[in-house]
Order: C-alpha cells, then structure tokens, then sequence
C-alpha cells in the first residue's frame, strides 16, 4: 500500500476525529458540571450538621436532588466516554479494512451508528441534568416574591425548563446530523 492509497482513509477518518474532539469538550462540560455537584454536596452534608431542624429538611431535599444529578452526569459521562471508545474503534476498524481488504462495511456502520447513539443518550442526560439543577435553585429561593402559590417566579417561565430543554435537545440533534452527513458513509457503502 503506498502513500496514495492511504490518504483516501484518512480523509474518511477526519470525521469520526472531529466527532473526537468535540465530544471530549463536551465531556469537560459534564466533568465540570460533576465535580461542582460533589463540591456543593460536600459543602450541604456539612452545613446541615449545624443547622436548626427546618433548614436541615430544606438542606436534606437538595442534597436528594444532588445525589440525583451526580448519577445523571456520571451516566452521561459514560455515554459520553463510550462514544468516544467507539468512534476510535471506527477510526480503526476503517485502517483495518482497506489495510487487510475487509469487507467491513456493515460493522463501521454500526460501530458509527452506536457511536452517535450514545452521544444523543449523553448529552439527553446532559440536558436533564441542567433541568435537574434547576430544581435545586428553586428550593433556595426565597418565597417572598413568589408567583401562583409558592413556585418561584423562574419557574413559571415559558422557556424554562421544558421548552428551553427541547430548544436544547434540537440544537444537538441539528449538530449532530451535520457531523452525520459530513462523514462520506455512501463511500464505505459502495463496493
């Protein structure tokens, strides 16, 4: 195999590169996101040593909510790191295809399809995360001020967190479709 012949699949290869880098920013937004989630935990567990039995209950609520998200992310993380995994297998099974003449077409489109499918599961997590935290904000808002019974004014706003997650959830998707349709996957399906 000379030269040539290889610069064809590393340009098939670029994509699921691409698709590296940006998923590995993402995963330093969610590695962020949980170590703020264990520090603020931290920091509850130890003010609700000291408090008096009213603010220990507000205290105990958020701390379930915490411990709620820390699973979230640790999960998104994972899927996160899974796509990953997975596209570097890609990137390999590709090599390993045209360097031994496979005919392989079928597992670089799964391992892809895979690949994408727990990006979305990820950054779906991602998005009830941000959803999540929403929640633990409204329990230390105060009351005063409030609007229809005791929900804080955020809350009955019409972009939070339902519409403002679904603009969310479409603005991956549309990504991620572009990084779908950027990756030449009619040529690995061609013989």
């Amino acid at each position: 195999m000379t030269l040539t012949d290889l610069l064809p699949i590393l340009q098939l290869a670029i994509g699921p590169t691409i698709l590296v880098s940006g998923v590995g920013l993402v995963m330093l937004s969610m590695t962020n996101r949980f170590s703020r989630i264990i520090d603020r935990s931290r920091q509850l567990t130890r003010e609700s040593r000291t408090e008096p039995d009213a603010v220990r209950d507000l205290i105990l609520a958020e701390l379930r909510i915490l411990a709620r998200r820390a699973r979230v992310v640790r999960a998104a993380i994972a899927l996160a790191s899974s796509s990953v995994l997975l596209a570097a297998l890609l990137i390999m099974s590709l090599f390993a295809g045209v360097l031994f003449s496979l005919s392989i077409a079928w597992l670089v489109v799964a391992v892809f399809s895979l690949c994408l499918a727990c990006l979305i599961a990820g950054l779906i997590l991602f998005i009830y995360d941000i959803n999540l935290s929403l929640r633990a904000l409204w329990l230390e808002m105060p009351v005063g001020g409030d609007v229809d019974g005791g929900r804080p004014a955020l809350q009955n706003s019409p972009l939070l967190p339902g519409a403002w997650g679904v603009f969310s959830l479409l603005t991956y998707l549309y990504a991620l479709g572009t990084i779908l349709f950027s990756f030449p996957l009619a040529e690995l399906l061609d013989p």
